[in-house]
């Protein structure tokens, strides 16, 4: 299997010829409570793009560059393992040019400070993103301007953001409400994703988001051993 088929058997479905979940200048969000599968989405979000050639950049607020590159090797040997794929380890390390791996410390974040490091790496032709994960930051009351700031850098530079949000089993919103982290901010949120556990499978549910975009999603779930998308 060669990588154009490994793409179209990825079973997010994003080829060439189908819309991304969300475009340049949006937000994405992947809400769940601790431990059910929020990075490994995001991985796999990102494997997606790589796959098509696109740059990822993923900013990790709670672990280690080298336990982030383990997540991608773990998700990538399993996806090309299910798929019969020879030689993935081949294939992940031609992918490797399009992720750049970048942390902060939570209190230590700011889209300034973001803007800065974005601006050194293009300059030395080191990387450009085309999309960018943001993984641990805290969305508490003064979560807004920050993703102010970070929406107008995402139009600027037409980049696909999407966020990890931490719920918790005690702000359960009511039927057909926002769960409580991304409630005051929805607004700023094209794509939300929930994912919970359901029986031997974590579901992916779609809070939010255009019909085109998002009405396969609600058909996928984690495998809860591999945290694998089927």
């Amino acid at each position: 299997m060669v990588k154009s088929d490994l793409i179209n058997r990825h079973p997010f479905g994003i080829r060439e010829d189908v819309p991304d979940i969300i475009s340049g200048g949006q937000f994405g969000a992947v809400l769940s409570r601790a431990g059910v599968g929020k990075t490994a989405l995001l991985v796999q979000l990102a494997l997606n793009a790589m796959l098509r050639d696109r740059n990822v950049l993923h900013i990790g607020m709670h672990d280690p560059v080298d336990k982030v590159t383990l997540w991608y090797e773990e998700l990538f040997h399993l996806l090309t393992e299910r798929g019969d794929v020879e030689q993935g380890g081949l294939l992940l390390e031609s992918l490797l040019p399009h992720r750049f791996i970048m942390t902060f410390r939570i209190a230590g974040f700011s889209v300034p400070k973001l803007r800065e490091r974005l601006a050194d790496l293009a300059e030395q032709g080191i990387f450009r993103p085309d999309m960018i994960l943001v993984d641990g930051l805290r969305f508490d009351e003064s979560i807004r301007g920050c993703l102010e700031e970070m929406k107008a850098l995402a139009g600027e530079q037409s980049l696909q953001v999407w966020f990890s949000v931490h719920t918790h089993r005690h702000e359960e919103p009511s039927a057909g409400a926002f769960p409580a982290p991304l409630a005051d901010v929805q607004d700023l949120f094209d794509v939300a994703l929930k994912i919970e556990p359901e029986g031997t499978d974590i579901r992916i549910k779609p809070l939010k988001g255009p019909e085109a975009a998002v009405s396969g999603l609600s058909q996928l779930t984690l495998d809860a051993s591999s945290m694998l998308i089927k």
